[in-house]
């Protein structure tokens, strides 16, 4: 049986996969994260940190970035379901301002690895949601950006009519009006 299915995305460098789940009337057992299981699917990454935020139905966190060095990011929901986003915000790549969203929950554990160069963000599905993601390198609040969630030239169709939102996040910039040096990534032209 394989451990790690890799799953289609669209948008080059973003990886979305799914772990074998081995489940019995006790519940259930997944491997998360496998160095080797994970270069082999295309996520050569190391990671530095863990994090796990806990937010409630209808809470959208993003869209955020770091610019230098930049951050890769593998995310799950440990419990509960996210709607994911990641909007490619790399300088001269065929699909800047373009996103892709999938669904991750606790029940097929889907992951999404984001790499650099992408904003990401996510709204809560379900009653209450565990993000747990590890980065490639510590957050740097000095460095931390953000798009506007409702920037009308993504146009992200989020599940929630009116999402629960920091200050923060309701005052982020729409990509048009981020200078290019401003968004951490290099050319990819």
């Amino acid at each position: 049986m394989t451990l790690l299915q890799r799953l289609p995305t669209r948008l080059d460098g973003l990886v979305l996969l799914e772990p074998a789940v081995h489940g019995d009337e006790r519940g259930f057992f997944v491997e998360t994260y496998g160095r080797e299981a994970y270069q082999a699917a295309g996520i050569s990454v190391e990671f530095v940190q863990d994090n796990h935020s806990r937010s409630s139905r209808d809470a959208l966190r993003g869209l955020h970035y770091q610019r230098r060095p930049g951050q890769a990011k593998l995310v799950r929901a440990a419990r509960g379901s996210i709607w994911d986003v990641a909007v490619d915000i790399r300088v001269g790549s065929p699909t800047f301002g373009e996103f892709e969203a999938f669904e991750l929950d606790d029940v097929t554990h889907r992951q999404l690895f984001v790499p650099i160069g992408f904003a990401h963000g996510f709204s809560v599905l379900s009653e209450v949601a565990d993000v747990a993601y590890k980065v490639s390198s510590p957050y740097d609040g000095s460095e931390e950006r953000g798009v506007a969630w409702d920037d009308p030239n993504l146009a992200i169709p989020w599940p929630a009519a009116t999402p629960l939102l920091s200050e923060r996040d309701r005052l982020n910039p729409t990509l048009a009006s981020i200078p290019y040096d401003d968004l951490g990534s290099e050319p990819t032209s």
